[in-house]
């Protein structure tokens, strides 16, 4: 294998950190600080779930009342830049797991889509995941954000989910995300372990 060369295996997966470390890797401690990109995934169980409040005049959508065009539009505002287009989109759609009635969003009064999220749903483990989600930087800081958390985790448990799963940066310069998803009962579960290979192994 090459020199320097990262890898993030899960810290939970003892079996697949002995397996890297045979081959020469150990923690990538460059990738540790602050501004790390290492990622966790947090999980909650959907017993339990608050009651959402959007500001007056937002309203809950799915992408299979906007449309594909607003769909998409959603994710590029909230995630510029970016390379998704409206021609991908029947693709993200014809994936096993997707489902329209689960892609939700946030509209403003304007017509907007503020917010935006897909869950994927896993029938057979019932359970699902966000993944993405994002909100327009006009309207950030208004609670679109959680209301949405909260409004999808109620349409997943509805739909037979029982658990809950969303992945963010987990480093202590990025805690944005990670204070969002706590606020609506999230805790880490498991996490990336940054490794990097430094040494030739035998």
């Amino acid at each position: 294998m090459e020199l320097g060369v990262p890898s993030a295996p899960s810290a939970a997966d003892d079996f697949a950190l002995q397996r890297w470390a045979a081959h020469g890797y150990e923690t990538d401690s460059a990738s540790l600080g602050d501004a790390g990109y290492w990622t966790q995934l947090n999980e909650r169980d959907l017993t339990d779930v608050e009651q959402p409040v959007l500001p007056a005049g937002f309203r809950f959508r799915t992408a299979d009342e906007v449309g594909p065009k607003a769909a998409v539009q959603a994710h590029l505002d909230a995630w510029t830049p970016s390379t998704y287009k409206t021609e991908g989109y029947p693709g993200v759609r014809q994936t096993t797991a997707y489902r329209g009635d689960l892609h939700i969003l946030v509209e403003a009064p304007d017509g907007t889509m503020g917010s935006s999220t897909i869950m994927w749903l896993d029938e057979a483990n019932k359970a699902a995941e966000f993944e993405p989600v994002g909100t327009h930087p006009d309207f950030r800081r208004l609670g679109l954000g959680r209301a949405m958390l909260l409004h999808g985790m109620l349409l997943a448990r509805a739909a037979g989910a029982t658990r809950m799963t969303v992945a963010c940066l987990s480093a202590p310069g990025h805690p944005a995300a990670r204070g969002l998803f706590y606020s609506v009962g999230f805790r880490k579960f498991t996490w990336e372990a940054p490794l990097i290979r430094t040494e030739a192994a035998d």
